[in-house]
């Protein structure tokens, strides 16, 4: 098959992005949809250039729609020459967290097995803008805006990487049209009772009617941006965090709080708060611990997980019971 300008784009990413190094071994997860097809076959014909050890990984979430196509992936990949790794769940709720959790635990677990350092998505600029919208109307600052990073680490072994931010669902139909490959799209991906599938068939598609063709781009630029403004935002905070944060790692200076700007202070506390909850923590804790930065002396919060409070102590901010 001919060297396509898709070959070509994604090539050239990975060289600028630095997202998957010669010789890396790297599970790619396959669905059947389109967008993962498109992905499975550009790795494979880039894979003797970048020399890396590839195989393939299939969920099936065990739904009446799923019936079938971890067979036919199966059969696209022996095309491809490559391992198959597929695992299946039975009742697994029916819904987009429970399905993406469980997804994720089974990537993870096929990496491990394969002993893969990377797991790739097929996850395009379509998915990025839906990202935004969805976190958008939920209320998520700049860091839910821009959720869908090109990199991430899943485990200290594993990264995440989604190689195709810059592709959109009419590049990977084409692509799969030209290569004559099978799609199976399932029927989850057209039910509308998921949110995001009406953000994508129903929202986006009226917003480039009514507004701007070129809205799903836009967005996902939107979201470029905006992740550059936020790595540079949590590097100053983590240079702040460890000035503010007292020798045994458990309480904060509200002296050094006070010197610094709003948006820094709370990136500042959400990071203090995750440190001594083991989880992250909501916004309005993060906005009731702000308070403690100028409030008097022990002055607490109302208690958080664990019955734990934050609470003034003098010129510091502990967490504590």
């Amino acid at each position: 098959m001919p060297w396509t300008p898709l070959h070509s784009q994604l090539h050239q990413c990975l060289i600028d992005r630095q997202l998957l190094p010669l010789g890396a071994n790297i599970l790619v997860a396959v669905s059947g949809g389109q967008d993962s097809l498109c992905l499975g076959q550009l790795l494979r014909d880039l894979q003797s250039r970048w020399r890396w050890q590839l195989a393939v990984a299939h969920c099936d979430h065990g739904w009446t729609q799923d019936i079938g196509i971890a067979d036919r992936v199966a059969q696209v990949t022996a095309r491809w020459m490559l391992p198959f790794h597929c695992e299946t769940t039975a009742n697994l709720p029916e819904t987009e967290a429970a399905a993406r959790e469980w997804r994720y635990q089974s990537l993870i677990r096929i990496a491990q097995t394969t002993g893969s350092t990377y797991l790739v998505t097929a996850h395009t600029q379509t998915d990025r803008a839906e990202t935004l919208l969805y976190n958008l109307v939920r209320g998520a600052g700049a860091d839910g805006l821009c959720a869908m990073s090109w990199q991430r680490q899943l485990t200290p072994e594993i990264s995440l990487v989604r190689p195709l931010l810059e592709v959109n669902r009419a590049q990977t139909g084409e692509f799969c049209r030209q290569y004559q490959l099978p799609v199976w799209e399932d029927a989850y991906n057209q039910n509308l009772k998921y949110a995001r599938n009406r953000l994508r068939l129903e929202i986006i598609p009226q917003l480039a009617a009514d507004f701007n063709p070129q809205v799903e781009s836009h967005l996902a630029r939107t979201a470029e941006l905006l992740r550059a403004d936020v790595e540079y935002l949590e590097s100053l905070a983590r240079d702040w965090y460890q000035q503010a944060l007292d020798e045994q790692g458990v309480k904060l200076d509200r002296v050094i709080l006070k010197s610094i700007s709003l948006s820094l202070q709370r990136r500042v506390i959400r990071q203090f708060l995750t440190q001594a909850l083991g989880k992250m923590p909501t916004f309005s804790q993060i906005e009731d611990t702000i308070v403690l930065i100028n409030a008097p002396n022990r002055t607490r919060t109302s208690t958080f997980s664990h019955g734990l409070a934050a609470e003034v102590s003098g010129k510091w901010i502990v967490v504590r019971q």
